[in-house]
C-alpha cells in the first residue's frame, strides 16, 4: 500500500473534497490543500507549497476559482517545477475544456518533466447544486446565456472517479482525458429535467453575458464574476457542442446522465432551502 501521502490541492471544493474522500476510503494517506489545513496550502502563498509537497507522492491539482484567473498558469508552472524539485511523482491536473488558459496550464504541467494526468472536464452538474447557481435554481429560475448551445454537461463524481484511478494506477501516465457526460444538451432542457427532479418548475431565462456577470456577482463577488463571464464568452459558443470518451477510456464505464444526477441531488437535499 501506498505509504507517502497524495496532496489534493483544494481538497474542501467540490471536485477535491470528493478525491480526497475517495482516497481515504481505498485506506491511501491524504494530505489536504487548503489553508486551513495542517500543513496549509494557499496558491497566493508560495511559501506554503514546499512543506505541503514535502514526502508527497502524488499531487491532484486545481485552480480555484479557475485557471483563467490573471496569474494562475504562471503559479501553476511554478508549482509543477516546486513539484519536481520535491520528488512528486505524478501531477493529476483539472482544466476547463475548450478554455485558452487551460491548455496554457496543461502545457506547463507537461513542460515540468513531472509525470501527470490531464482532465479537461466540460461543465459540471453541481453548478447547479453546489455553487453559484443554485440560488437561482431554488428561486425556479436558470438563468444562462449562450442561447440554444449544447453543452455535454458531466458529473463531477465522475471527474473524481477518474482522477483517483490517475493517482493510483501507473496506467495513467501522461494522458489526457478530455471527460463529458454522455449527452449534449441546451441549458432550456436542463432547467426541465432539473424542474422534474424537483417537482415544480424551473424555467430557463435566456440572459446576456453582462447580465449573467451581474447576476453571479451577487452571489460570488465581482472578481470571480469577471473570471466566470469571461470563460461563458469564450466558451459557450459552441466549441464545446461534442461528446469526448475520457471517461470510459479512464474507468471503462460510461459517465453518469444528468437525470441521474437531479434525481439524486434532489434526495439528498441539494435544493431544499434552510430558510
Amino acid at each position: 500500500m501506498q505509504s507517502r501521502p497524495t496532496l489534493v490541492i483544494g481538497a474542501t471544493g467540490k471536485t477535491g473534497s470528493r478525491v480526497a474522500s475517495l482516497l481515504k476510503h481505498k485506506g491511501l494517506p491524504v494530505r489536504h490543500g487548503s489553508r486551513g489545513a495542517d500543513i496549509p496550502f494557499n496558491w497566493d502563498n508560495p511559501e506554503t507549497w514546499k512543506p505541503a509537497l514535502e514526502n508527497v507522492n502524488r499531487a491532484y491539482v486545481t485552480y480555484f476559482p479557475d485557471i483563467a484567473v490573471p496569474g494562475a498558469v504562471e503559479k501553476v508552472e511554478a508549482l509543477a517545477a516546486a513539484a519536481k524539485s520535491a520528488g512528486v511523482e505524478r501531477l493529476v491536473m483539472l482544466t476547463g475544456r475548450g478554455e485558452h488558459h487551460a491548455m496554457q496550464g496543461e502545457e506547463a504541467v507537461r513542460a515540468s518533466g513531472v509525470d501527470y494526468t490531464l482532465i479537461r472536464a466540460s461543465w459540471f452538474a453541481q453548478n447547479f447544486s453546489e455553487g453559484y447557481l443554485r440560488e437561482p435554481v431554488l428561486a425556479g429560475v436558470l438563468p444562462m446565456p449562450g442561447g440554444d448551445v449544447l453543452e455535454p454537461i458531466i458529473d463531477i463524481d465522475d471527474i473524481a472517479d477518474v482522477a483517483v484511478a490517475a493517482l493510483t494506477e501507473d496506467r495513467h501516465s501522461d494522458e489526457l482525458y478530455e471527460v463529458t457526460g454522455p449527452r449534449l444538451m441546451t441549458f432550456s432542457q436542463m432547467a426541465d429535467e432539473l424542474g422534474s427532479a424537483l417537482g415544480r418548475p424551473i424555467r430557463h431565462i435566456p440572459i446576456s453575458f453582462d447580465e449573467f456577470r451581474a447576476s453571479v456577482a451577487e452571489v460570488a463577488g465581482p472578481a470571480i464574476a469577471d473570471v466566470f463571464e469571461a470563460i461563458a464568452r469564450e466558451t459557450l459558443d459552441g466549441r464545446n457542442a461534442h461528446l469526448a470518451n475520457g471517461v470510459e477510456r479512464a474507468i471503462g464505464k460510461k459517465p453518469r446522465d444528468f437525470s441521474e444526477f437531479t434525481v439524486k441531488a434532489a434526495q439528498a437535499g441539494a435544493w431544499t432551502d434552510a430558510a
